[in-house]
């Protein structure tokens, strides 16, 4: 069993900053890529940024410059470092990873429950 876990959302104001975390735990071999997705209310679930285990990143075009995201290979947690944020920026914010289980021969998909972020004044 696998579990990701978000952490780090809240209320901030417009030009403030957030750095959410998502841990995964349980039976894990290995982590492949590791993504921060967002949904805000009436509109589909978009890629925010990415990394993959080598570090290599990709973001929206909307958050490059603004938003950086890391990773600890070590504790198996991925970050989204969050500045001048906005209020388009208001959204549920999802942690995603392909994770390979010490059970398992291949890579599945896990996601996180999900971290709310509102940037309002």
């Amino acid at each position: 069993q696998v579990q990701l876990v978000e952490s780090g959302g809240g209320l901030v104001q417009p030009g403030g900053s957030l750095r959410l975390s998502c841990a995964a735990s349980g039976s894990i071999f290995i982590i492949n890529a590791m993504r921060w997705y967002r949904q805000a209310p009436g509109k589909q679930r978009e890629l925010v940024a990415a990394i993959t285990s080598g570090g290599n990143t990709v973001y929206k075009d909307s958050v490059k410059c603004r938003f950086t995201i890391s990773r600890d290979n070590a504790k198996n947690t991925v970050y989204l470092q969050m500045n001048s944020l906005k209020h388009e920026d208001t959204a549920v914010y999802y942690c995603n990873a392909d994770i390979r289980t010490v059970r398992s021969s291949g890579y599945y998909e896990y996601w996180g429950q999900g971290t709310q972020v509102t940037v309002s004044s």
